[in-house]
């Protein structure tokens, strides 16, 4: 998969560019997050969905914050939406879930106007069997789920159309994608769309599924049972998301410049765990 297949992302690329630069309940119930905008604070409230990100945090982000200062709420989501609308809101001030293509769609949908800060290491999405274990022989009518939003619906897509299952013209915006884009199904896969916390337990019921990265680790799967792995392009690694009006607060930066510091790099680096994740080009 190529990055130019996505004429229409510019907006969420420039977010990437300059901050460095998915699912229904609420949080955990810890206190809500201080006003934003001083330069003194320095309690911070982080929101994660299912997934590697809070475990990369806690062991390679937060003893960095915390040795300048920085003390740290977080608070456990499973609803993209609502995760997003959090941090608009101020009930917490940050949330590490999702990529620019999909923050991109919850601000046009809600009218929010959060902004990418920084690219965390992301796990790629990929390809894995239930009921069937290879792809050499697909059965006529094999069942399929993929993401129900439709960013990562689309990205499920390109899995199977890169493995030669199915076939289809590319979309201006990942957005809009749906099932109807599909123009060829020689196997005539009964594909589904399902929400993406529950592709991992309904792995068992069907015969193929495309799963998010986080999923995967959250779901206890491995890649090395992966039958194909995206190429992921970079409008689907994920970022640290803020309110626009908190990108050059002290702690937003600091956060920034955790995930950009020689230590992070080298917790990253140095866990096979990370292996395969698609990685900020500072690591380079």
């Amino acid at each position: 998969m190529k990055a130019v297949r996505f004429a229409l992302l510019g907006a969420a690329t420039a977010a990437l560019l300059i901050g460095t630069t998915a699912c229904s309940s609420g949080s955990s119930g810890s206190e809500p997050a201080k006003s934003t905008g001083a330069a003194e604070k320095t309690d911070i409230a982080i929101g994660f969905n299912p997934g590697p990100y809070k475990e990369m945090f806690d062991g390679g982000i937060l003893p960095i914050l915390e040795s300048e200062g920085y003390s740290v709420q977080e608070q456990d989501f499973t609803d993209g939406i609502v995760t997003n609308v959090a941090v608009s809101e101020g009930e917490i001030d940050a949330n590490i879930i999702q990529h620019p293509v999909y923050m991109d769609f919850v601000n046009a949908q809600e009218g929010l106007s959060n902004v990418a800060l920084v690219q965390v290491p992301t796990p790629r999405m990929a390809l894995f069997g239930g009921k069937s274990t290879s792809l050499d022989d697909v059965k006529q009518g094999a069942t399929v789920t993929v993401p129900n939003a439709p960013s990562n619906l689309y990205r499920g897509l390109l899995i199977l159309r890169d493995a030669g299952l199915i076939g289809f013209d590319d979309v201006d915006d990942p957005n809009t994608a749906d099932l109807s884009i599909i123009t060829d199904n020689p196997h005539d896969l009964q594909i589904t769309a399902i929400e993406n916390a529950q592709q991992v337990p309904a792995l068992q019921d069907v015969d193929y599924a495309t799963i998010q990265g986080n999923f995967i680790i959250a779901g206890g799967l491995d890649y090395d049972d992966a039958l194909a792995v995206e190429d992921q392009p970079i409008e689907f690694s994920n970022v640290v998301t803020v309110r626009d009006s908190d990108v050059d607060t002290d702690w937003a930066q600091a956060i920034k410049k955790a995930y950009e510091s020689p230590e992070f790099i080298d917790f990253v680096t140095s866990d096979p765990q990370y292996d395969g994740y698609n990685l900020p080009e500072w690591f380079n």
